[in-house]
């Protein structure tokens, strides 16, 4: 299993508006350009969602859909596959508040279950991944400092890169 983490800070904005943004994932294909699609077929006010995402990766697409469950009161959107090209992907958003910040984790665990190709296609799909995430939260807000993070496999993250 591989871990992809992700955490900024969007300066002057409160944890609400962040929250009200980041679920907005139709938007996610014009912010990130490894996004061809993000298709939203239920999301708040239920308490759950469900989107269809197709990313860029290596020479062909990453095809997943999704059910999220929308935590509003604490400020936290889980996300797991229903189906698609994982054998297992869930993860979350957690916001809070730090002043008149907000601080944003991003943490996803994925496995495609093929161990024979994992040591090719774990660290391609943690980059992309992890380059959405960046890619969307810098470009919803204008001030965002990202941290530098390291995955569970101990490679240096790739999103102070972008954004800074």
């Amino acid at each position: 299993m591989r871990r992809v983490l992700l955490d900024a800070l969007v300066r002057g904005v409160d944890p609400d508006t962040v929250y009200d943004s980041i679920i907005k994932f139709e938007r996610y294909a014009e912010l990130a350009p490894h996004v061809q699609s993000a298709v939203v077929h239920q999301t708040e006010p239920e308490p759950t969602g469900r989107s269809s995402w197709d990313l860029r990766f290596r020479s062909g697409l990453l095809h997943w859909t999704e059910q999220e469950r929308f935590l509003r009161d604490q400020l936290i959107v889980e996300f797991s596959q229903e189906d698609g090209d994982f054998d297992e992907f869930t993860g979350r958003w957690v916001l809070r508040a730090a002043g008149p910040d907000t601080e944003v984790h991003f943490e996803a665990d994925f496995d495609f279950g093929i161990p024979s190709m994992e040591s090719i296609l774990d660290p391609i799909a943690e980059r992309v991944l992890r380059e959405t995430v960046a890619w969307t939260v810098t470009g919803m807000f204008d001030d965002v400092h990202l941290y530098d993070v390291r995955s569970t496999s101990g490679e240096p993250g790739a999103a102070a890169v972008v954004g800074e």
